[in-house]
């Protein structure tokens, strides 16, 4: 069962890496649950955006969960709140099995060494059932597949039950059914009173978000419903007008143009 949702709110005046400034001006608030989709060109600042709103990365500016300063928070509480898939995560422990990797997700709500309780087993069934990675859960991680494994990295990341979940790029190594499962699975969760917050390539996976996040050199300039023709403006525009967005059988889609 997840927490009761919390509001994220990010004011970022500027966030700089290796000197250089990567991000700049953004002013987010997300105060209900639901689907949204980060797009932009490669270099936007699509990834860096999505670390500081996980708190992954220090910036100028403030990050708010529920109204509170989220430095303030314990890590276990931040952990229970947030939970993070990163891109092409790696996991270092060698010879841990599928089902052990997604139990990392349920450390957050575990007592000091503790052993998995019943609960922590069931909802690490549930994700695997839902990411169906089920059938492997005794493999070994470093034997599976590239979509294998993403799947049961998506696995962990459901384990943790957050009101708050946060993906870059998760549909990478992930083929067309099971990108298709993915949105099935984020929509369920955004019903149920989750903020989902994901990284996109896949354009046309990004236009069945609720909403669409479109960034370009460390700035957001959209914010909009994927059906709005101001959406499809700015994501034309980020684009160099190298696209099109046309409505297909009662969904959008983004073609070259």
């Amino acid at each position: 069962m997840s927490l009761p949702f919390r509001p994220l709110s990010l004011t970022l005046q500027q966030l700089q890496l290796d000197g250089q400034r990567v991000l700049h001006d953004i002013a987010l608030h997300f105060d209900t649950p639901g689907w949204l989709a980060v797009v932009g060109p490669n270099g936007a600042g699509k990834s860096t955006l999505l670390r500081a709103l996980a708190g992954l990365l220090p910036f100028e500016g403030q990050r708010l969960l529920g109204g509170q300063d989220a430095q303030q928070l314990t890590p276990s509480e931040h952990a229970r709140t947030l939970a993070w898939l990163g891109q092409s995560e790696s996991i270092r422990t060698e010879g841990l099995r599928a089902a052990e990797v997604v139990m990392l997700g349920r450390l957050p709500h575990q007592a000091w060494l503790a052993p998995p309780s019943t609960q922590d087993h069931a909802a690490v069934e549930q994700a695997m059932r839902q990411t169906q990675c089920w059938d492997w859960r005794d493999r070994a991680l470093h034997t599976l597949s590239g979509g294998e494994r993403q799947r049961v990295l998506l696995a962990r990341a459901l384990a943790v039950q957050s009101p708050l979940l946060l993906m870059d790029e998760p549909l990478a190594h992930l083929d067309p059914p099971h990108q298709s499962d993915w949105v099935d699975i984020v929509r369920a969760r955004a019903q149920t009173g989750t903020l989902v917050l994901s990284v996109l390539h896949e354009l046309n996976v990004a236009l069945q978000a609720q909403s669409i996040i479109v960034m370009q050199a460390g700035r957001v300039v959209h914010h909009g419903a994927p059906g709005d023709p101001a959406t499809h403006a700015a994501l034309q525009a980020v684009f160099e007008q190298r696209l099109l967005i046309v409505r297909v059988h009662e969904r959008w889609v983004a073609l070259n143009a």
